[in-house]
């Protein structure tokens, strides 16, 4: 079929199955979103022409069903998603700009450190290692790693404290606690 034969059938197939396609759309999903769902279906309907069978509208009623029922799965995800962000703030609570200045102050304390202090805080508290795993990646015994482990947490309270006090009032997922676990 060519690009004007196409046309032709398309046009046949919209004007004479537009209406009922439209009724159907508001029936299911009202007046607002009917033009939209109606669109829909016949671009469907355009990109798989040849497909259309000879009597096209209980496919085009069933395409139109497709469409209103991913609507209604997108606008259940957007409530879900949105009400999933809702209880992240709600759980954040408090003023996000203060946890931002306190989370800088714990990461400007952190970086007075030396380099082998943050890699041993880091693997621990960030990177969720165990003492044993975290051994094996700086190449040492479990029980010198305490020890390091030890006096790196020493020197981040060290910095923390001759920080502001900001630093003292730290979320957990920032706070000096978290590298004293």
């Amino acid at each position: 079929m060519d690009a004007a034969e196409a046309g032709a059938r398309f046009t046949e197939l919209y004007e004479a199955h537009h209406a009922p396609v439209y009724a159907y759309a508001v029936s299911r999903a009202g007046r607002q979103l009917a033009d939209d769902i109606v669109s829909e279906t016949f671009l469907v309907a355009w990109r798989r022409l040849a497909e259309v069978p000879a009597t096209p509208l209980p496919w085009l009623l069933g395409v139109a069903r497709n469409v209103v029922r991913e609507r209604y799965r997108d606008e259940v995800r957007q409530a879900s998603l949105a009400a999933e962000m809702r209880a992240w703030v709600d759980e954040a609570g408090g003023d996000v700009a203060d946890g931002v200045t306190e989370r800088a102050a714990v990461l400007g304390a952190l970086a007075q450190l030396g380099d082998a202090d943050r890699e041993l805080l880091t693997l621990v508290a960030w990177q969720g290692l165990s003492h044993r795993a975290a051994a094996r990646v700086v190449g040492c015994s479990v029980a010198t790693f305490a020890v390091r482990l030890h006096r790196a947490r020493r020197r981040l309270e060290q910095a923390a404290s001759a920080a502001d006090e900001v630093v003292r009032r730290v979320p957990s997922a920032f706070s000096v606690k978290e590298f004293s676990r």
